[in-house]
């Protein structure tokens, strides 16, 4: 009782496990951001290396000791893995540890819940939720069979109040879709009388925090929520952008940031709001040029792109965060290209924040955009829909 009691509320160990694959964070620096962006303190880190996860306890049970003694020195009140677990090993480690266990999956879920602002971002939320949990509801009951005699007992309590809660949790997944299929009826109506217009479609994608909404913010003179931090932005927001050098207006969405290992969950519940970048003309695929780990974060911009069918979508590379790099880093020319996927890719350096190469986007989205279609003045610059309120 007094250890529980010691335990400081949000305070937690990371946990790591290398099996050998290419680009692993050693340093738990990612899993450290989506800690802090969930609120939680990462306290302790450790990492470990296997050549392959445990059945039970995905870390070997020496390693799950040594967690366990790290948890009680730094009076840690959950253990956070950076690698998805099953149920059973999920439940299997909190018997262990004697402390609440979550994964990656469970993090960047709490995130999209704390984050989602529109009534089609919270659904799309609650739909991936109901859907993790309906996996782990043995786990969530456990107490419930051992106080009718243990698991082996069939038809007790515990028993039929997990049934009970599948059955709640099937019905609200039901209906959550329902009120989603509506909801993106609504979005799809929209679309459509884009196209109608024959409007410049422009998505702003990228892996999240490379600044997609001060970009979008810098471009049309907004104020979409932007912030230095992991999913800053989750709701898509369209808005029509006058591009002077073309005597036309164009429509740019902002959309939601990609991060390696992004639950299947989540990458199908939004994939009507992805669905933006799918139908999109043009993809600003923009990256944090001051990110060490950019390619590992391009490459699983490109993974998801391929996930949602728009990978054959026309690309035009912003590198962001000009103004972060060192003076001896900065870049000869502002506009080259890049090769990607095999395929050279146009490429703008910028930074959103100051302003530098900003111009050079605009020509070149007035360039790509033609000179046809309507012409407007730059007040036109408005807000088709904004699904943030």
């Amino acid at each position: 009782m007094s250890e529980l009691n010691s335990r400081q509320e949000g305070a937690a160990v990371l946990v790591g496990v290398d099996f050998g694959l290419p680009h692993f964070d050693s340093e738990l620096e990612e899993p450290g951001l989506l800690a802090q962006t969930a609120g939680l303190e990462p306290v302790a880190r450790l990492i470990c290396k296997r050549k392959a996860p445990d059945a039970a306890l995905f870390v070997g049970s020496g390693k799950a000791d040594e967690i366990k003694e790290l948890a009680a020195m730094h009076q840690a009140s959950e253990v956070i893995f950076d690698q998805s677990l099953s149920p059973a090993q999920q439940r299997n480690l909190e018997r262990q540890l004697d402390v609440a266990v979550y994964d990656r999956t469970f993090l960047i879920l709490e995130i999209f819940a704390q984050r989602a602002r529109s009534h089609e971002g919270k659904l799309q939320v609650e739909l991936a939720r109901l859907q993790y949990l309906s996996t782990r509801l043995v786990r969530r009951w456990s107490h419930l069979e051992r106080q009718t005699g243990g698991a082996g007992v069939r038809g007790g309590p515990g028993e039929k109040q997990i049934e009970l809660d599948r059955r709640m949790i099937s019905e609200s997944i039901k209906r959550t879709r329902e009120r989603l299929a509506k909801v993106q009826k609504q979005r799809g109506t929209q679309r459509r009388q884009r196209e109608r217009r024959e409007t410049f479609n422009i998505s702003l994608v990228g892996y999240t925090n490379a600044g997609k909404s001060s970009l979008f913010n810098a471009l049309v003179k907004a104020r979409a929520y932007a912030a230095d931090q992991l999913f800053a932005t989750l709701d898509t927001t369209t808005r029509n952008l006058y591009l002077g050098d073309a005597r036309r207006q164009v429509s740019i969405s902002d959309t939601v940031g990609f991060i390696r290992d992004l639950p299947h969950g989540l990458v199908d519940a939004f994939k009507a709001t992805l669905q933006e970048a799918v139908d999109a003309d043009l993809l600003l695929h923009v990256v944090d040029a001051s990110n060490p780990h950019f390619p590992e974060q391009m490459a699983e911009v490109q993974s998801v792109l391929r996930d949602i069918g728009a990978d054959a979508v026309p690309q035009l590379l912003v590198f962001n965060k000009l103004d972060a790099l060192e003076t001896a880093q900065h870049p000869l020319h502002l506009q080259d290209e890049m090769e990607m996927d095999g395929v050279q890719v146009p490429r703008i350096f910028l930074s959103a924040r100051s302003g530098e190469g900003v111009p050079l986007l605009r020509a070149e989205l007035a360039r790509r955009s033609g000179s046809v279609g309507d012409t407007m003045t730059p007040e036109a610059d408005t807000e088709l829909h904004d699904t943030a309120n």
